[in-house]
């Protein structure tokens, strides 16, 4: 076992308190911190404190994503070594956005490995910003709200968009509107998309669709809510088509302790909240609106399966301070704990745990201890087997997810 040293991501989008507060740092931050990332991805391993294997220094800083390759069954165990290509499978941050993330998709495993293979082909740089694929996972993920979490999450149905469109009353508007009204499948809600991020004018479509919003968000219309969060985002981001485009998409806050889960082909974008996100260890993103970085709207269509549902989830209980959520992700499974006196961890590892509140000791079959306090966060190797937590804490701990089962 082994505390870790997350890495901060200060993308401009984020806050200045959610990550400081956590760790016991002075609030506000310095500048923007959006996620707090603890795993292995190349990008941003985070590292940790092993005995060196040399008389001196006494002890190394190591990453984990080198620890990981210097021994990957020992680390991963053989199974996960082997499914995973002796990767650890998963990432776990915590998301603090103050402002709306782009809106996105993410590819499947097949789509990311082609899609990598072909830029590479292309000879794109490995930071080159036109790039959409970062390496050749693919990127499911699970967002858990630690605070009232707003998102949009997937496409509405044909009807609910039309309907939406045509409580703007927008003349603009109304052949999409018409178009869904007499859809007969989700297909039509790919098209509509599409015409939207390939308006040929659309600051002039944006301004008025924000002074629509803002009508309807005073009214007692049911789409009030999703529309005062369009002029919300408006604010952040004048102009940006992507903003017409949220009106397409469900529009939901999770309230703490609820999760949504992104499949591959699902369009989503986070729009304000605090959260633990877990994901396949990948930093693949195809974005189309309400960025700064590379935009790609043929490859997000291409992407995009309106089809896909994002489901809201809540936590299924497994025992006395201890539950999980149910998603079909291969990579990973968040699950909750609270420690009340003793209890014991799910699974033998790989596992990372991050302490929410309180403070707690983990102590490993061999006799081996490790503190945690509120803001730490440790990696749990295979080898280390089953571990109990005692104390009063708060944990979240990611580990893969169930191997597929064969006939």
């Amino acid at each position: 076992m082994d505390l870790l040293r997350p890495v901060i991501r200060p993308y401009p989008w984020g806050t200045r308190t959610a990550i400081a507060e956590l760790q016991g740092r002075p609030v506000p931050a310095p500048g923007s911190e959006a996620e707090l990332w603890m795993g292995a991805h190349p990008s941003a391993p985070s590292a940790l404190h092993r005995p060196s294997l040399t008389p001196a220094p006494p002890t190394t800083s190591v990453t984990l994503d080198a620890v990981i390759a210097g021994d990957p069954e020992r680390e991963l165990g053989a199974e996960c070594a082997a499914r995973f290509g002796g990767r650890l499978p998963f990432l776990l941050k915590l998301l603090s956005a103050e402002k709306a993330l782009s809106i996105q998709v993410h590819p499947s495993r097949a789509q990311a490995e082609a899609g990598y293979a072909a830029e590479n082909a292309r000879g794109l740089a490995a930071d080159d910003p036109a790039r959409n694929y970062m390496d050749d996972w693919p990127k499911p993920e699970l967002l858990y709200a630690l605070t009232p979490f707003e998102v949009a999450a997937g496409l509405r149905t044909p009807a609910d968009a039309s309907a939406l469109l045509r409580a703007l009353d927008m003349d603009e508007l109304e052949p999409l509107a018409a178009a869904l009204a007499d859809a007969v499948g989700e297909d039509a809600l790919g098209s509509a998309l599409a015409s939207v991020l390939d308006w040929p004018e659309p600051r002039p479509l944006v301004a008025s669709v924000v002074a629509a919003c803002q009508r309807l968000a005073a009214s007692d219309s049911s789409f009030a809510a999703a529309c005062a969060a369009a002029v919300r985002v408006a604010a952040d981001h004048p102009g940006d088509v992507g903003v017409v485009a949220l009106l397409l998409m469900r529009h939901e806050v999770l309230q703490p302790g609820q999760a949504v889960f992104m499949p591959a082909g699902g369009l989503h974008a986070y729009l304000h909240g605090t959260g633990i996100e877990l994901l396949a260890n990948s930093d693949n993103v195809v974005r189309s609106g309400l960025t700064s970085k590379h935009i790609d709207v043929p490859e997000l269509l291409r992407l995009l399966d309106p089809s896909v549902a994002v489901p809201v989830l809540s936590p299924r209980s497994l025992a006395v301070g201890l539950a999980t959520f149910d998603t079909p992700a291969p990579e990973f499974r968040l699950y909750l704990l609270d420690v009340a006196a003793s209890l014991a961890l799910p699974g033998p590892g790989p596992a990372i745990l991050l302490c929410l509140d309180g403070a707690c000791t983990l102590r490993a079959a061999s006799g081996q201890e490790l503190h945690l306090a509120r803001g730490d966060s440790c990696f749990i190797p295979f080898a280390d087997g089953p571990l109990h937590a005692t104390g009063s804490a708060r944990l979240v701990q990611a580990t893969p997810g169930t191997p597929p089962t064969h006939p």
